[in-house]
């Protein structure tokens, strides 16, 4: 059955709710959510000061040697220092030409401040010099940066006199992405390269080799793409056989079926030593092919639930150079149903792929199939000179068979899946996107973890781990999410230090520095830091801290793994019988709130009841009303007069959060002593106050005459200890009643709050 694309946004979101039931949670919560201005009080936060008027920032080099953060944005250059952004930042002001902006608007752009130079790239030249580029506006522009021998000099200054065009290396328009980088000399740029941004291109421009850029205006090779990223990987110990690798999204030729997705994420190729053909695409690449990268997710009875829209790309190095880990951040291309998902690929199943078969449109439906023909020589797609072609030395030397073969047939047949076919990290029915991604790894005591920072469309940071349970699950945990900007906005760029523990956030309006933990926000107890499983914190004897491997210390607990305390702080785990109980008075007949806020939202509570020395669990549901703070006891009674525990349980670990003695205050006793008219003479109840502010309230009075009998049920509470706290209960009711009087701060809340044990009131 064929889907109207009308249909198609609502069929995402019922394949969502098939995906949400196999696959558990798919909204995992934050064990430390931080706003900006909480963020800011942890000081591990640094918001970059600017000093000039600007927009539209994107990090756009990151030098560990030099220590250097090179940020580009509308009009201005930045060199800043790593590890404090605020330290002396070197500012370049880079403007168009007030001519070339004039003319930018008699084209008719300029409505929204197009018509200005947009810096979109900076690329290391050599030791001494940056090559930049900008929009010029409408007119790309690029230029050399004299950035110095060391980061000491702080020199940083554009090359006078020298201005070179940015056709093919930056494009016009400042809203369209492009990725580029420089290689030996060589600047390789997915990018667009005319005025209307109708020529999408992978251009190869400056050094010694040719020009060179994919078949123009031609749907099959890039169809209407977003370019995401761009990084040379070797494909073997043969330097020929290097290979530029890039990745995209792009429309998709059979989307207007409906059942096609509109968008496709794909992975595209080119060897680094093509020159183009000899008769046949000249200056063009012939090694250029492409394949799709699928993320998505089963749900029931196999559906599939697909992630097309790829937002962004980090590849990880490992010790092998030509085996890089890459992570793909996916969403989901309708409007209606927002979703993400984190994907990683292995460079084994990519080059898998682009060995197998070539996609071919065959039969009277015109549908795609492999190509089962005879495929030329050189096989389409080899680099000259390589493993494979040890005779032929330049494209130019391959057959036209070859080169006709590939102008045809760009597309490879089989998808690219992820590792254990299945997405790492995914997001469904949340009110956000993931926008970038960048992934540190980390030692800790039990091993090596992968640790995420995911920047999301709504201005937060997320950091997550992803820890195996079993060979076929994994379980995911989001160690916290903050608030990077003070006035929030979609994550542009994530960079980030392993090596000074930093990470640099970007968006339209600004940067911010942010460290890579907070290790005291976990809590002060080894089971608090033990449960928050962050590699970066272990508990140093004292409290949660930042972890170093080379620190040599017996007192050290860490436990990702497992996070179990029970086992990883024994002997520390005296807290809870440190905790004192608050007592609590309620009126029989009304309602009573019973606070309790466990540290992590990922703990469940629950709620035992004592009285002559039994616990058991509550469970009077009807009569309870459960707030993610406490509990409402809705009619209070006589019975329910005892100590209540509330009992938080995470990762199995129990601890007692709260203990809450509630005495309950007979109605009508508290009826008789609030009520104006009561039996207690107006002189004196107004005396009784005036001494209430001076002192401690005493123990009501003896009656001063037979007609002057107390309440029924008095006589028998005089003679109780508590005598004085009731009383107070009763103070504060009658000023809360008499407006007179309402000015006066309510004593019984500050007994309340004193009682408290340190590690609530620290919440």
């Amino acid at each position: 059955m064929e889907t109207t694309p009308a249909l198609f946004p609502l069929l995402l979101l019922f394949l969502s709710l098939c995906v949400c039931c196999c696959h558990g949670n798919l909204r995992p919560t934050p064990r430390v959510y931080l706003s900006y201005k909480e963020l800011l009080e942890t000081r591990t936060i640094r918001p970059f000061s600017f000093s000039f008027n600007t927009s539209d920032y994107r990090i756009l080099h990151m030098d560990q040697d030099q220590g250097r953060l090179y940020l580009g944005s509308r009009e201005y250059l930045v060199s800043l220092d790593m590890q404090n952004i605020n330290k002396e930042p070197l500012i370049i002001h880079w403007p168009a030409t007030a001519q070339r902006k004039g003319e930018c608007r008699l084209t008719g752009k300029g409505g929204q401040g197009e018509c200005a130079n947009f810096v979109r790239l900076i690329e290391p030249w050599n030791r001494t010099h940056l090559y930049t580029c900008g929009t010029g506006a409408y007119k790309p522009v690029c230029t050399f940066i004299n950035r110095g021998w060391k980061a000491e000099e702080y020199l940083f200054r554009l090359v006078p006199g020298y201005v070179d065009s940015g056709k093919g290396k930056c494009p016009y328009d400042p809203r369209q992405e492009n990725a580029a980088v420089l290689i030996n000399g060589n600047l390789y740029a997915g990018v667009h390269v005319d005025f209307m941004g109708t020529d999408p291109a992978i251009f190869r421009t400056l050094g010694d080799r040719p020009a060179v850029r994919t078949e123009q205006y031609d749907s099959r090779w890039l169809n209407e793409p977003v370019f995401i990223k761009i990084q040379k990987i070797p494909d073997s110990a043969e330097k020929n056989d290097d290979k530029l690798y890039f990745f995209f999204r792009e429309k998709s030729l059979d989307a207007a079926g409906g059942s096609t997705p509109s968008v496709l994420a794909r992975v595209g190729r080119v060897c680094l030593n093509d020159d183009g053909g000899q008769r046949s695409l000249v200056n063009k690449w012939t090694t250029f092919l492409k394949a799709r990268l699928v993320c998505s997710v089963i749900g029931a009875e196999g559906v599939e639930t697909y992630f097309d829209e790829l937002r962004d790309v980090f590849i990880q190095r490992t010790h092998d150079e030509r085996n890089p880990t890459v992570y793909a951040v996916f969403s989901t291309a309708g409007s209606v149903f927002k979703g993400s998902a984190v994907c990683v690929y292995s460079m084994a199943d990519i080059r898998n792929v682009f060995n197998g078969p070539f996609s071919h449109k065959h039969g009277h439906n015109y549908q795609w199939t492999p190509y089962t023909g005879k495929i030329p020589y050189p096989r389409p797609g080899t680099c000259p000179g390589g493993t494979f072609t040890p005779g032929l030395h330049t494209t130019k030397a391959f057959s036209d068979e070859a080169i006709n073969f590939v102008r045809a047939h760009p597309l490879m047949y089989h998808p690219i899946y992820p590792t254990h076919k299945r997405p790492l990290v995914v997001r469904t029915g949340v009110d956000y996107r993931f926008t970038t991604i960048a992934v540190d790894m980390v030692d800790a005591v039990d091993g090596r973890y992968e640790v995420l920072f995911l920047g999301t469309d709504r201005g937060t940071v997320q950091k997550v781990i992803v820890l195996p349970k079993d060979p076929s699950t994994t379980e995911e945990l989001i160690l916290e999410e903050v608030e990077v900007f003070r006035t929030p906005a979609p994550v542009k760029t994530l960079k980030m230090s392993s090596k000074r523990q930093q990470l640099y956030v970007s968006s339209e309006r600004g940067l911010t520095q942010v460290s890579l933990h907070r290790c005291a926000v976990y809590g002060k107890a080894c089971s608090d830091c033990c449960l928050a499983r962050d590699p970066y914190c272990a508990w140093d004897g004292e409290t949660c801290s930042a972890f170093t491997p080379a620190t040599k210390r017996r007192s050290r607990r860490q436990d990702i793994k497992h996070g179990d305390p029970l086992r990883q702080c024994r002997g520390f785990n005296s807290k809870e019988k440190r905790l004192r109980e608050t007592v609590q008075f309620g009126v029989e007949g009304s309602s009573t709130f019973l606070e309790c806020q466990p540290r992590s939202p990922q703990a469940t509570v629950k709620w035992l009841y004592q009285k002559d020395g039994k616990r058991k669990a509550l469970s009077r549901d009807k009569e309870i009303l459960k707030t993610g703070h406490g509990i409402l006891l809705k009619s209070l009674t006589q019975s329910d007069a005892g100590l209540y525990h509330c009992l938080a349980t995470e990762n199995n670990f129990k601890h007692t959060v709260a203990r809450v003695s509630l005495r309950i205050l007979d109605r009508e006793i508290v009826d008789a002593l609030t009520a104006p008219d009561g039996p207690v003479e107006p002189e004196r109840h107004h005396q009784h106050h005036h001494h209430h502010h001076q002192h401690p309230p005493p123990p009501p009075p003896p009656p001063q005459s037979p007609h002057q009998t107390p309440p029924p049920g008095l006589q028998q509470l005089s003679p109780q200890p508590e005598v004085r706290l009731i009383n107070q209960y009763c103070q504060t009711y009658w000023q809360q009643q008499s407006p007179n009087q309402a000015q006066k701060p309510k004593r019984t809340n500050r007994r309340h709050t004193e009682q408290q044990p340190q590690e609530l009131q620290a919440q």
